[in-house]
Parts: structure tokens; sequence; C-alpha cells
């Protein structure tokens, strides 16, 4: 049996809200399909060089009313950064809550618009801790 990794599908809710969300991680849309007769948009995006690795945005055109509310079932995504205190800078100063910092220079969480939970993991050994990380709580949960 053979098996390839293709993608992973989150739902959401606003579109361009999560695109941009995405894109503060670093990620780039690398195509996009329209499905008028199915009333829904699917935008694939990846980080940069790595198209074989995208998260798949759903939208449907008329709202999931019907579906659970709370994605935690899911888990989360996980990405590896080159410096995790400055994407979670860039984050928070983009808007974004850092749910779980990164006291121990290696690990950090946050939620995308749709309450899907990103892990972000520092590239190599861990950072030294630093502050504000250092004596930051956690915030709601992740």
């Amino acid at each position: 049996m053979t098996l390839k990794y293709l993608h992973t599908m989150v739902r959401v809710k606003d579109l361009e809200a999560s695109m941009a969300f995405y894109r503060l991680l670093g990620l780039e849309e690398t195509r996009r399909t329209d499905n008028d007769k199915g009333r829904f948009t699917l935008v694939f995006m990846a980080p940069p060089g790595q198209p074989e690795c995208p998260v798949e945005l759903t939208w449907n055109w008329d709202g999931d009313d019907g579906l659970p509310s709370d994605s935690r079932h899911f888990g989360h995504l996980a990405y590896r950064v080159g410096d995790i205190y400055a994407v979670c800078q860039h984050l928070m100063d983009n808007g974004v809550t850092i749910n779980r910092p990164p006291r121990d220079g290696y690990m950090a969480f946050v939620r995308s618009p749709d309450n899907v939970s990103i892990e972000l993991l520092q590239e190599g050994e861990a950072l030294a801790p630093a502050e504000p990380w250092a004596s930051m709580p956690n915030t709601g949960h992740w």
C-alpha cells in the first residue's frame, strides 16, 4: 500500500480573515477552487517552497450553521519557525492572542479566527528564556 500526505482541511467562517491570519504565519495561497454548483470555495495555503504541505481552507458560501462550533476534537496544525520570539511578536503586533507563550523558548500556541489551534515550534534548540515571554501567562485554551 502506498500512502501520500495531501493536506489538512479546516472550515472557515470568514475566508478573508482566515487567509490574513495564515499569511501572518507566512503561508501563501497555492491554489483556489470556486465551486458554483456546490456553493463553496477551497483555498490551499502552504509555507513558501512547500506546496506539498498545505492547509485547505474550506468556505461554504451559505454558512455552516449545522456544524459543531468547537473544533477542539481536531487537535492542531504545527509549524516549525526560525525564531519563535520574532514570530510571536509579529502575531501579537497584528492582534493575534498568544494563548500559550513560548516561555521555554521552544513552543507556543495561537488560534486562528476559526478557533483552530496552531502549534509553533522553534527550529533546532530552544532559545534562551526571554521577556516578555518568560513571565507571560497562558490566555484561554489551546
